[in-house]
């Protein structure tokens, strides 16, 4: 239990050092932002900070920082050094810099900005990677809350068409295509900061309730607790699996929507790496109830395990929620759990089709371009909803991280070039790396070897990349 209020303690502090760290090391400025200097009413709109940072929580968290840390839950507490450390150092530095970034560039996508540092060769990459993504995130935040919708109207005892997943996957989607298109002040403006303040509430009580119901949450140890054993290790399973919780290449993606809506450049540090904070904060919450509420036999997370295997994801978050909190408070705490996939799905949405205006140069004005893009966006997210849950959330945890990757060595290099100390995410950047690469040669679902050859190759990548980047900076330094 100490463990966890040390990891609580120093995700604070680290907002308040490290975070005005990075923005001191990046240097905001009062030039006019892209917010202020192009705004055309749809997704160009100056918004208040306050609202941008509710807005941007609810964009990133999704089904991450629940999902992804019950999933992380499963090796134990170790699980709460990566968020805390991971949040710190890589997620909130991640989202501050591409957010930063965009600003600079016109609100420009991560996709356009990785070529813009990176090369058209990665540009091209990114377009194409970035789109895929979104669609597969908007698809898994469509069906995650379609089958807690239908489950949790079954437990009611009702039956029929409202207890059907495809038929509240059917009315998400629509939303989502109206959100998609429609001006970002119109619904996400307006709605966002109101579920937002139910998610912080929804993880304050489930925190609270952990205690009041008598749990006790164990201290860390860095030996793996998850009952797979040596089938599923740690490194780097762990590490791709807790996914938003730590850090997200998703949020590459939706820092830009928000820098479209920042009045000053200076607001970066409480929008972007604040907003990133707070998640790993609620990641930490949900950890820790996976850690404490279920049953541990020979010190492994068995019962943890064991529902999620039976019950799903979405049964183990509602489970969670009725044993810490009843009542009123599961009410709240579900419609937080909905509420925030369902937020961030539209947004994917939303991000795939700036990222394909840019490609092409699609004027966004016109409601009729803007449908253009919409309709396909969508059917695509309807086709990929027929495939297996569990599969398509593995793709879209290990798509997360190796984005994540791309993005920081993008930043990297910008900080290069602006004469900045880019050792705040080369080392991020590397690390990811090693992680992404790691995971591609190891994961059942990927090439499926064995860790003896999965480790070299994934640490040879990391400092292959680091010494490339190495050479190519010294390489313009003797060039100039």
């Amino acid at each position: 239990m100490i463990s966890f209020f040390i990891c609580l303690a120093v995700l604070i502090g680290g907002y308040f050092l490290y975070g005005k760290f990075v923005s001191k090391v990046y240097g905001p400025d009062d030039r006019q932002t892209p917010a202020v200097r192009i705004n055309d009413g749809v997704d160009f709109v100056v918004m208040p900070k306050w609202k941008l940072f509710l807005i941007q929580l609810l964009n990133i968290a999704g089904l991450g920082p629940i999902y992804g840390a019950l999933a992380g839950a499963q090796w134990g507490p170790s699980v709460f050094l990566w968020i805390t450390l991971g949040t710190i150092f890589a997620g909130a530095v991640h989202d501050f810099s591409v957010g930063f970034m965009s600003m600079r560039h016109d609100g420009a996508s991560v996709s356009e900005l990785t070529g813009t540092y990176l090369g058209i060769f990665m540009k091209q990459v990114m377009r194409v990677f970035s789109v895929v993504l979104l669609v597969m995130v908007g698809t898994v935040f469509a069906v995650g809350p379609a089958g807690l919708i239908a489950m949790l109207i079954g437990k009611g005892g009702t039956t029929g068409i409202l207890t059907n997943n495809y038929f509240w996957l059917a009315i998400i989607l629509v939303y989502y295509f109206i959100a998609t298109f429609v001006p970002i002040d119109k619904i996400i403006g307006k709605l966002y900061p109101v579920f937002g303040i139910c998610l912080i509430v929804m993880a304050v009580g489930v925190g609270i309730g952990i205690f009041t119901h008598g749990f006790s949450i164990p201290e860390i140890t860095l030996h793996s607790l998850n009952p797979a054993g040596d089938k599923s290790p740690i490194w780097p399973m762990m590490f791709v699996s807790v996914a938003c919780g730590a850090i997200s290449g998703f949020h590459a993606t939706q820092s830009p929507l928000m820098a479209r809506c920042c009045k000053s450049e200076k607001e970066s540090h409480f929008v972007f790496y604040g907003a990133m904070v707070c998640e790993g904060i609620i990641a930490l919450v949900w950890a820790a109830a996976g850690c404490a509420v279920y049953e541990k036999t020979g010190g492994l997370m068995t019962g943890l395990s064991e529902m999620m295997s039976s019950a799903g994801q979405a049964g183990t978050v509602y489970d969670i929620c009725t044993k810490t909190m009843g009542g009123f408070g599961i009410v709240l705490a579900m419609l937080g759990v909905i509420a925030c996939p369902i937020t961030s799905g539209d947004t994917a949405f939303r991000s795939a089709r700036l990222v394909i205006a840019d490609w092409f140069k699609i004027d966004q004005k016109p409601i009729l371009k803007r449908l253009y893009l919409c309709v396909p966006l969508l059917l695509a997210g309807a086709i990929i909803s027929q495939l297996n849950y569990n599969v398509v959330w593995r793709y879209f945890s290990w798509s997360n991280q190796t984005l994540a990757m791309i993005a920081l060595w993008t930043a990297s290099m910008f900080l290069y070039k602006n004469k900045k100390s880019y050792i705040i995410t080369v080392i991020p950047a590397t690390f990811m790396s090693a992680v992404s690469v790691t995971y591609f040669f190891c994961a059942p679902e990927c090439l499926h070897l064995s860790t003896a050859i999965a480790y070299p190759i994934g640490l040879a990548c990391a400092l292959a990349f680091l010494i490339l980047f190495l050479v190519k900076t010294a390489f313009k330094k003797e060039k100039a």
